[in-house]
C-alpha cells in the first residue's frame, strides 16, 4: 500500500491504476520481486503514484482492510515531502493506517520513505525526520527501504534511476530483498 514507490512507476502502474492487472514491466515492482521469492505468497500491489499520505490513508479501508490481508506493507510520505508538507502531517497519516490495520488484526511492515535525486536539502532533511520516527513506532516491523534503493556512500540518491525519481526494476528488486525478511518473520 503507498506511492508510486509501491505501483512500480516509471515502467509499471498498477492494478489500481490500470485495472485489471497492471500495465507495464512487471519487475519494476517491489510485489513482483516478493513473489518470485516467496511463490505461494499473493502480494497485491494497491500504489498509486503521486499520492500523498492522506490520499493513500482515504483508500485504507477499500485496498487494504476489505482484502483482510496477513500483512500490509506501507511505504508513504514522499509525495507529502515534495508538496512541502510537515513530518506532523505524515506522522498523522501513517499513525492512522498503523492503528486502522492493528484494529483489523494486520501486521504492519513500514518501509522507510525512498530518495529521490532532485530532493533539496531541506527535503533530505525532512525524509530522514520522518523515517526516523517511523522506526520509532511501537508494533510496526519497520524496514529500511531508503537504504535499499539508495547509491552507496549516498542514502540521498537513487542507486539508479530511469528518471531521478524512482527506482529502475533493479531498485525495487533491492526494495523486495530489504522487505522480505520483515515479511518472513510477521506471517510466521
Amino acid at each position: 500500500m503507498g506511492d508510486s514507490t509501491t505501483a512500480g512507476t516509471p515502467a509499471f502502474k498498477s492494478p489500481i491504476e490500470s485495472p485489471p492487472n497492471g500495465h507495464g514491466d512487471h519487475t519494476s515492482q517491489y510485489a513482483y520481486w516478493l513473489m518470485q521469492s516467496h511463490p505461494e505468497w499473493e502480494v497485491l500491489n494497491h500504489g498509486v503514484n503521486g499520492e500523498r499520505s492522506d490520499q493513500v490513508r482515504s483508500r485504507f479501508e477499500r485496498d487494504v482492510v476489505a482484502a483482510a490481508p496477513k500483512a500490509v506493507v506501507i511505504i508513504a510520505g514522499v509525495n507529502d515531502v515534495y508538496q512541502g508538507r510537515s513530518l506532523e502531517h505524515v506522522a498523522t497519516e501513517l499513525s492512522a493506517m498503523y492503528a486502522r490495520a492493528a484494529q483489523a488484526g494486520i501486521r504492519v511492515v513500514a518501509g522507510s520513505i525512498i530518495p529521490y535525486n532532485t530532493a533539496t536539502p531541506e527535503q533530505n532533511a525532512r525524509m530522514r525526520q520522518i523515517n526516523a520516527w517511523i522506526r520509532r513506532q511501537p508494533g510496526i516491523w519497520f524496514v529500511d527501504t531508503r537504504a535499499a534503493a539508495a547509491a552507496p556512500g549516498n542514502p540521498d540518491t537513487l542507486l539508479d534511476s530511469p528518471d531521478g525519481l524512482h527506482p529502475p526494476a533493479a531498485g525495487y528488486h533491492r526494495m523486495a530483498d530489504a522487505i522480505r525478511p520483515a515479511l518472513e518473520q510477521v506471517l510466521r
